[in-house]
């Protein structure tokens, strides 16, 4: 698992190893240089001869770029650091210095911005240490300027964070250089974890300078590894119904192959049982592709409701909503002929439109960024899905607060927030943006659940980490379905037994 912590969190660390003299910039420093070595290695082979340049403002993330600056230049790097700031690190000004780097002062001379810009464009590597991780909103006066000059190019390497971004909270309020790689020195930030300022981190390196955190992070990213030690395998004595059964409510006449996606991924996600309450004709159209899936009436562990389903009945909803209400209430134990008390549930689609403000957190929500506008519009909030897609946390943790439910925001980076745990998950293929795919989804987070459905409903923060899950084997499988190319969200289905078994195997490796 990655954890990320908090600004303050970190700042609380350092600050009594700071008090006893130990030198946390140095050591970031050297684990910085080292990896810059390493990057140029690896793309031109050989360090002599190669330029960076170092992008260095006001804060310690200046210092500790000037810093690993005068390291390269003792290892042969010609390194220029441009000054974006009236202050500067004097020690890390001197150390490069005194290593024979150059220095460009905009400060001095802010007319030469556009010149610059071209110059470092044209170097091997460029360490952006132009602010802090203490700084706030979007770079401004010459940094930014700085930034918005600079063309693709050299190879970017963020210390710490990239400039610009919400260090906390993922926001990318300003221009921010792109990183093809982000070192990080104590903890994650999560900034780097969080949409949509993950998308600029690239590869993400982690330094150990002997930072102790002691509370829990602010955001997790679960890794395979996590859903495989979790993962419930059936024994000896199991049998369909203790492998957990999905009720599921999904699909109208105009939209039946959102019923097929969902019962097929439940089903290839290993269900015990998946039982399909819908109208005749699409439990016809689901049996023709699943033949294992019950239409009888039973008792079920988990319930999927919604995929495929209208928000309104004015919408030929096929009497749907009507079995979706009944769903849901069966969740929270209030009919006992359909599940043995209270269960999880997964709900999608035409199932949020009926949401209420008081949820149990074992409750899924599973909308993207319109959906939860939707959603945080019926419960008061003014909200527009732009400002859903430039804050996803902020207003996914706002949905937790006014439903209750844990929330699995959809997204190039999916964010899920629960009873005091927030995850953000990158596991997907950008071409796992197509039609049906969070059907997809719908069918192997219900599955999940029920497979853990008493674990769920008794721990309030496990829904968060099961949704968590569930959106990793989602994106495992779209890559496996067709790496790297177009995939079909049927295809996303019927490649999840093998990623399923692919995880399990690495418990044993």
């Amino acid at each position: 698992m990655i954890s990320a912590w908090s600004v303050a969190d970190v700042r609380a660390a350092e600050e009594p190893l700071l008090a006893a003299g130990v030198p946390l910039m140095d050591r970031a420093a050297f684990a910085l240089a080292t990896q810059v070595l390493a990057d140029l290695r690896a793309r031109r082979r050989s360090v002599r001869g190669s330029r960076v340049s170092v992008l260095a403002g006001a804060g310690n993330n200046g210092g500790d770029a000037l810093f690993a600056g005068a390291v390269l230049a003792r290892r042969g790097v010609a390194v220029r650091a441009v000054l974006t700031s009236d202050r500067v690190h004097d020690g890390g000004l001197a150390a490069l210095r005194a290593a024979g780097g150059r220095v460009v002062d905009l400060a001095a001379a802010p007319e030469r911005v556009r010149d610059v810009a071209a110059e470092v464009s044209r170097d091997d590597v460029v360490l952006d240490g132009l602010v802090g991780i203490g700084a706030s909103g979007g770079l401004r006066g010459r940094a930014a300027e700085l930034v918005t000059a600079l063309g693709e190019g050299p190879w970017v390497v963020a210390v710490d964070t990239p400039s610009g971004i919400g260090v906390d909270d993922g926001t990318v309020p300003g221009p921010v250089l792109a990183a093809d790689r982000t070192v990080t020195f104590g903890a994650a930030k999560p900034g780097l974890l969080l949409p949509p300022a993950a998308h600029l981190v690239g590869d993400l390196t982690v330094v150990d300078i002997g930072l102790t955190l002691t509370g829990p992070p602010a955001v997790r990213r679960l890794e395979p590894t996590d859903v495989a030690g979790t993962w419930p395998v059936p024994g000896a004595e199991d049998h369909k119904y203790t492998r957990g059964v999905v009720g599921l409510v999904a699909g109208t006449a105009t939209f039946p192959g959102a019923a097929v996606l969902t019962a097929s991924a439940a089903v290839r996600t290993g269900a015990g049982m998946v039982r399909y309450r819908g109208p005749d004709a699409v439990a016809r159209t689901v049996l023709a592709a699943r033949p294992e899936v019950v239409t009888a009436p039973g008792r079920v562990q988990s319930w999927v409701i919604g995929p495929g389903v209208p928000p309104t009945a004015d919408d030929a909803d096929d009497g749907q909503l009507d079995r979706g209400r009944a769903g849901l209430a069966a969740a929270r134990g209030e009919l006992a002929g359909l599940s043995r008390g209270p269960v999880p549930a997964v709900v999608d689609a035409g199932g949020l439109s009926f949401v209420a403000e008081s949820c149990p957190p074992w409750f899924v929500l599973t909308p993207h960024a319109g959906e939860l506008r939707t959603v945080l519009r019926r419960h008061g909030e003014d909200v527009h899905r732009a400002d859903v897609e430039a804050a996803p946390l902020t207003w996914a943790r706002r949905a937790h607060e006014l439903t209750g439910a844990t929330i699995l925001l959809k997204g190039a980076v999916t964010v899920v927030v629960g009873d005091g745990v927030t995850y953000a998950q990158a596991d997907a293929p950008a071409w796992l943006s197509t039609a049906g795919a969070g059907d997809v989804l719908a069918g192997i987070l219900g599955t999940m659940l029920a497979g853990r459905s008493a674990e769920v409903v008794e721990d309030p923060a496990l829904a968060a980490e099961v949704a968590a899950g569930a959106a990793v084997v989602h994106g495992l499988a779209a890559e496996r379905a067709d790496p790297g190319g177009p995939v079909a969200a049927l295809d996303v289905a019927e490649a999840v037994p093998g990623t399923v078994a692919e995880l399990l195997a690495s418990r044993g490796a």
